[in-house]
């Protein structure tokens, strides 16, 4: 993508099944309750549904770029030296199951299967992010950073967008899930504020191909539709957690450090692990509450979760964050860490909208 004026780099408990009531999140969200989530209508009907589905292609797929499209932070920092703020009690909702199968125990970590890619196009060019899929009432539900879906240079939404769970080499092993309604907070849009880099976004049921490509349909002659948490389950959401949580961040990294290397394909998931620093300021993306991790994640894992108590054997636990900016905190022309926006009381207002929203 062509550089822009504003040179940046994105990273372009217990765990039980539940369902997410609108009463879930009351007194600890009063405070952030005072603003209303900004609502985006992305692809509402299933004949335009199934078009932007069948666009994405294995070729389409794999010929599609890791997006860069926002700024990296270069220079000396010091990780830890930043201030992050609780605006209320913490809470949580529980992840959901998709009725599957342990995974069982192994030297590294099991990977989640809702942690997948969002495809998408920006002015014509193909570019993928990382999101995973999040409980909701609907089992309908997408995470991921803002900017993966909503470009603030243009203010529009990219288009096309689908989300890719437990993508791996081209393959869409348990569908393709096409955005219907995008939730942001509104500073994101209106005042790219990093702080609120996140989005959560259902999407419709996918529909299934057989073998040759052929759309399966039911004995009434319509397609066979799978909802996505059927399909892998969500991951469980917590709000106004430690900010020095030890958490899993999960993403597709695939570009370049500073310095030109290029460590990652972008074709299977890659995992960081460590325990969250407030970070110092970002004033260019007036970003002044990110919390950061030590990774070396590259453009392409933008979007990916960062999830607390993840617990191996069901592949699940809590996103506290996701993926938003890469830092060279050390200016040695490689990133070392990763930062999330906090999630506070405003993120679990955003959320819980989201989480009741009902596609057809």
């Amino acid at each position: 993508m062509t550089s822009r004026a504003r040179r940046a780099i994105v990273l372009g408990g217990a765990v039980a099944a539940t369902a997410v009531a609108g009463a879930t999140l009351t007194s600890t969200t009063a405070n952030a309750a005072k603003f209303a989530p900004k609502r985006i209508t992305m692809v509402s009907s299933e004949a335009a549904a199934q078009s932007v589905a069948q666009y994405w292609t294995p070729a389409n797929l794999k010929a599609a770029k890791s997006y860069t499209d926002v700024v990296y932070m270069k220079g000396k920092f010091k990780p830890g030296s930043g201030k992050v703020s609780k605006d209320g009690g913490a809470g949580s909702v529980a992840p959901g199951a998709p009725g599957g199968s342990s995974g069982g125990y192994a030297r590294n970590v099991n990977l989640p299967y809702t942690v997948g890619k969002v495809f998408f196009r920006v002015n014509g060019q193909r570019y993928w992010c990382s999101a995973s899929s999040i409980q909701s009432k609907y089992r309908n539900l997408v995470a991921t950073a803002g900017h993966c879906v909503y470009d603030t240079e243009t203010n529009r939404l990219a288009d096309r967008w689908v989300f890719v769970p437990a993508y791996k080499d081209g393959k869409a092993a348990f569908g393709i899930y096409v955005g219907h309604t995008l939730n942001l907070h509104p500073d994101f849009e209106v005042f790219e504020d990093y702080d609120r880099d996140f989005a959560f976004v259902n999407v419709h049921s996918s529909f299934v191909w057989d073998r040759n490509g052929k759309l399966q349909r039911d004995e009434k002659g319509k397609p066979v539709r799978v909802r996505l948490g059927d399909q892998v389950g969500g991951q469980g959401f917590a709000w106004n957690q430690d900010p020095k949580s030890t958490v899993w961040a999960f993403g597709y990294p695939a570009g370049k450090h500073l310095d030109g290397d290029q460590p990652y394909s972008g074709h299977t998931m890659k995992s960081c692990y460590g325990s969250g620093k407030a970070m110092p300021v970002a004033a260019k993306f007036n970003a002044q509450e990110h919390v950061g991790i030590k990774c070396a994640f590259t453009p392409g894992a933008s979007g990916g979760p960062w999830i607390k108590n993840y617990n191996q054997s069901k592949r699940a636990g809590y996103i506290v964050g996701v993926n938003s900016l890469a830092w060279d905190t050390d200016a040695n022309g490689r990133y070392d860490h990763i930062s999330s926006p906090y999630f506070d009381g405003q993120t679990a207002a955003v959320y819980n909208y989201a989480a009741n929203l009902w596609t057809k």
